[in-house]
């Protein structure tokens, strides 16, 4: 049964001399996370997790506890280990949980409850936060600058032979599995059950070693490391439709995992015979550079130290205060000014109103974006144009204003390096897509709240 909170135990108020003294920035951040509309939104989500979770069964881990746990463990940028080790050794951290001298729950506890949030529950939590903050005129919205982000998969660098291997290992491993399930009761013979995972480990690693070579050196090592996938693949479809037709209790998992990565596994084949012995360049959008996490896009900027990324793009919208009033994770790889509009009508929609200046980078300009803003009211609009200019557009930007906003543009490269370098959003630890959006989301509000705690507590 999922309950609120823990009754609140003051037995260290009791202890002479005894003071627990929270640093003013968490204090206030405590004081935040107080507001009633961030509980419900989180207790909305983890109700959800069984039919009953509300009315019946032993007493859950409460409500504030996770939503603290979880705060803290992202404004720290820890494991879960790690802040359950955090709050256990700290009076401050389990004053500020709410844990008080209850047990800390274990790290899977955590790890399962924070599945449970929704990425659009996020959304509305750091949205609730930019509303707080400005009820307490931290922030007006009346400067917006906008910029771009690649946030990384934990992936290893695709290549054709490495993940071919990863098919055959998570596939070679499913046949050992089901072998196990069927024992003696199919008249399957060993061969479909054979795992062929060291043989392509062992091709994988000489195609490594020969990367540096010619193409045409490669292709009888990936003949045979795509033949011996073929085989895996063969053995999987006759093996999986023996386990549906014996509808084994226990292997309902690992006929779901069948399902899951077969059909992957056939689409890392297909390319590799295209990329490799068709000589086709195989468009990005067709591409599987990861079994594990297909969702992941290939994404190039033009970046000088990083080429080719992969992950996905987040677009952030700062305004004043240093708040992230609103980010979004993109699908593909769209331009820059696409995202200039809908940046600004969310920006109205939060605020009531236009900011007064809005900027962005070269990529965004074009006399359309322009326009638009100007259309809703945006008095400085910093958008420098690439390229060739004009004398009466040379002389547009080397106004006083225009410098001015370019210079505070600047910081949005700053406030990135700070996302990324103190909450965890250079990569995503968390698995899938919704995982990976809940990763931002929790960094976003991380940042929201060492804001307001650093504004409050002035």
């Amino acid at each position: 049964m999922l309950i609120d909170k823990h009754e609140a135990d003051n037995i260290l108020n009791r202890i002479p001399g005894l003071t627990i003294k929270m640093n003013p920035e968490l204090a206030a951040i405590d004081h935040v996370l107080d507001d009633d509309e961030l509980f419900c939104m989180i207790r909305n989500d983890l109700s959800q997790r069984y039919p009953k979770t509300l009315t019946a069964g032993r007493k859950s881990t409460p409500v504030e506890v996770v939503l603290r746990m979880l705060a803290i463990k992202h404004l720290y940028d820890l494991s879960y280990e790690q802040t359950v080790l955090q709050v256990a050794d700290s009076l401050v951290l389990r004053q500020f949980c709410r844990v008080y001298f209850e047990a800390v729950p274990d790290q899977s506890t955590v790890c399962r409850w924070a599945n449970l949030i929704q990425p659009q529950t996020l959304q509305a939590f750091n949205q609730r936060i930019m509303n707080l903050a400005i009820d307490s005129k931290l922030t007006r919205g009346r400067q917006l600058r906008m910029d771009g982000t690649v946030v990384e998969t934990t992936i290893h660098h695709p290549t054709d032979s490495r993940l071919l291997a990863d098919s055959e290992r998570v596939l070679g491993r499913s046949l050992t599995r089901a072998k196990a399930l069927l024992g003696s009761g199919t008249d399957l013979s060993k061969e479909m059950f054979r795992n062929r995972r060291r043989s392509a480990k062992r091709t994988a690693r000489q195609i490594a070693k020969l990367s540096r070579c010619g193409r045409e050196q490669l292709k009888p090592h990936y003949q045979r490391l795509v033949q011996t996938t073929k085989e895996t693949i063969r053995q999987a479809e006759r093996v999986l439709t023996e386990l549906q037709n014996q509808a084994v209790d226990a292997g309902q998992k690992l006929i779901e995992s069948m399902h899951t990565f077969l059909p992957r596994a056939q689409q890392v084949l297909d390319q590799t015979v295209r990329r490799v012995f068709c000589g086709e360049n195989v468009p990005p959008a067709e591409k599987l550079v990861s079994i594990f996490e297909p969702h992941t896009d290939i994404i190039r900027r033009g970046k000088p130290n990083k080429d080719t990324e992969f992950g996905h793009k987040v677009w952030l919208g700062e305004v004043e205060g240093g708040f992230i009033a609103q980010y979004e994770v993109l699908d593909g790889n769209p331009n820059d000014d696409s995202q200039w509009q809908p940046t600004l009508d969310k920006h109205i929609q939060l605020f009531g109103r236009p900011p007064r200046q809005a900027s962005a980078d070269r990529g965004v300009h074009s006399a359309g974006n322009e326009t638009y803003a100007t259309q809703l009211g945006v008095k400085r609009i910093i958008l420098p144009k690439p390229g060739r200019k004009s004398e009466t557009r040379r002389q547009h930007e080397r106004q006083r204003w225009f410098w001015r906003g370019r210079r505070f543009h600047a910081g949005v490269e700053g406030r990135i390096s700070v996302i990324k370098r103190k909450y965890g959003l250079d990569r995503c630890r968390n698995r899938g897509q919704d995982g990976f959006e809940r990763w931002v989301g929790w960094g976003v509000i991380a940042n929201n709240l060492t804001a307001m705690g650093k504004g409050l507590s002035l």
